[in-house]
C-alpha cells in the first residue's frame, strides 16, 4: 500500500490512512536564542564557561532529571563542546573527553531518537551574540 494503512469504518469498508514519518529535526534547529527568552526560570542554567570538571559534574546529574537545562555562552566552540558532552553524558561515555575533544562526525551521525534525547536535555543555548554560535553550529549540518 506504499505509505498507507487500511483501517475499517463502521460499515466494514476499508478507509485509507496515510502514514508519514515525522519530520527529522536537525541537531541545532532552533537551539540558539537570546538570553532570557523561552524556558521557564525553573529550568537550570549552565554557564558553559565554568571549568570542565564543574560542567561535567553538572551534566552527569542533569541528564538524569526531567528538567533539562539551558546553556549560556557566546562562544561557538564551547557550544559544540557542551553538545558533545551532553551526548556523552546521555550515552554513559567520558564527559570530560567530549568537552575537550568533541567528536563532530559522531554528532553529525546521530539518529533522530538520539537527537530528540539530546534536545530533551539541552533545551536551548542562550547567547547575546548569536552569529558566532550559529556559525560554529553550521559544522553539524555539513
Amino acid at each position: 500500500m506504499n505509505g498507507a494503512h487500511a483501517e475499517h469504518d463502521s460499515t466494514g469498508q476499508p478507509v485509507l490512512i496515510s502514514l508519514t514519518a515525522p519530520p527529522r529535526r536537525a541537531l541545532a534547529d532552533g537551539l540558539v536564542r537570546p538570553v532570557g527568552s523561552g524556558a521557564a526560570h525553573t529550568v537550570p542554567r549552565l554557564d558553559a564557561h565554568l571549568p570542565d570538571p564543574e560542567v561535567a559534574d553538572f551534566l552527569a546529574t542533569v541528564v538524569h532529571t526531567d528538567t533539562g537545562f539551558v546553556a549560556r555562552t557566546d562562544d561557538g566552540a564551547r557550544v559544540l563542546a557542551v553538545i558533545a558532552a551532553t551526548v556523552a553524558a546521555l550515552c554513559g561515555e567520558d564527559i570530560r573527553t567530549a568537552l575537550t575533544s568533541p567528536d563532530i562526525d559522531f554528532l553529525r551521525a546521530l539518529e533522530p531518537p538520539a537527537v530528540e534525547a539530546l534536545r530533551g536535555v539541552l533545551r536551548a543555548v542562550e547567547t547575546d551574540h548569536p552569529d558566532p554560535v550559529h556559525a560554529a553550529l553550521g559544522i553539524l549540518a555539513a
